[in-house]
């Protein structure tokens, strides 16, 4: 009879280490919105895009919502999320209400990816400009091109080769609409032919620093863009892939900052935690677990083997 007991009660406790366990380790790092609404060009690159992000969250275990409603951007919903990803957005896609929202985001210390024509985006909302830092101005003809390293630093940016050559779109950009932002890449002009016309609008390049991707912290949040991914080649190139992975990590930050503490014209002070928090946690927790059941299994056969 005390060993059916001690059996019985052991398998119990095994069902709820189960239990425990699997809610410790389904954890994800954060959570993303992935916006793709656009008001203007719809590149088609943006599908292949989806796709990617979609597997790079299974790969890296982060949760992602894609969205083309921008009704999702109001305080409420966006309390789920830690960081907001443009993917090749372009034209005016939020209303003032769903920009302010936005604003608060930002403001309560939580981050913004733009990929692409991100920055061909909104250009008469001047917090977003100031957000993304620059904003597109002309493009020429696909062509290939030489990219330079600018900051080893950056996470994931040590893989990257000094001179990486890569086919695209490139973006030639206005002026700085802030300072302090943090080039990662630019592109060697020299290495292209920049020069385009669009009836009276005329792209000559942008001389001997022609950024291409670039992170800066922004009013208690964080921002990083790259003007890579115009093509559906670009998400299937692994190099690429974890430049844009490392920067959605980049700008999903610190933990899960209270949003009710953002305010539309003063920016709080973001707490500095660590992302790995969440995995601390499950680390912690299945520690205890395994714990509880060796002692389980100590105390139960140290109870049964004297009536064996």
């Amino acid at each position: 009879m005390k060993i059916k007991s001690a059996w019985g009660l052991y398998l119990l406790l095994m069902i709820v280490f189960t239990a425990l366990s699997h809610q410790a380790f389904s954890q994800k790092q954060f959570k993303a919105l992935l916006f793709t609404k656009t008001d203007g060009f719809h590149h088609e690159s943006i599908n292949e895009g989806v796709d990617a992000v979609k597997k790079m969250a299974e790969r890296n275990y982060f949760t992602v919502e894609w969205q083309e409603n921008a009704s999702v951007f109001n305080d409420k919903k966006l309390e789920e999320f830690q960081v907001i990803i443009f993917l090749s957005t372009t034209g005016n896609i939020l209303n003032d209400e769903q920009q302010k929202a936005m604003e608060k985001f930002i403001q309560a210390g939580k981050g913004f990816v733009g990929v692409h024509s991100a920055a061909d985006t909104e250009y008469d909302w001047e917090w977003y400009t100031k957000l993304v830092g620059r904003m597109f101005k002309i493009h020429p003809v696909i062509q290939t091109a030489t990219l330079k390293l600018h900051d080893t630093k950056f996470p994931g940016m040590e893989r990257v080769p000094a001179t990486w050559q890569w086919t695209d779109e490139w973006y030639e950009y206005g002026e700085e609409k802030i300072k302090g932002l943090n080039v990662l890449l630019s592109v060697d002009e020299k290495t292209f032919d920049p020069n385009v016309k669009w009836g009276e609008k005329v792209g000559k390049g942008m001389g001997d620093l022609h950024p291409i991707a670039w992170y800066h912290d922004f009013d208690g949040g964080r921002s990083f863009y790259t003007g890579m991914g115009h093509t559906n080649e670009s998400f299937t190139d692994p190099l690429y892939l974890e430049h844009v992975y490392q920067g959605i990590l980049y700008a999903a930050g610190e933990g899960k900052p209270d949003l009710s503490k953002a305010k539309e014209k003063k920016m709080p002070e973001a707490k500095p935690t660590s992302i790995s928090l969440t995995y601390r946690k499950e680390k912690t927790t299945r520690r205890l677990l395994t714990i509880i059941l060796q002692k389980l299994e100590a105390w139960m056969f140290s109870s049964i083997m004297p009536e064996l």
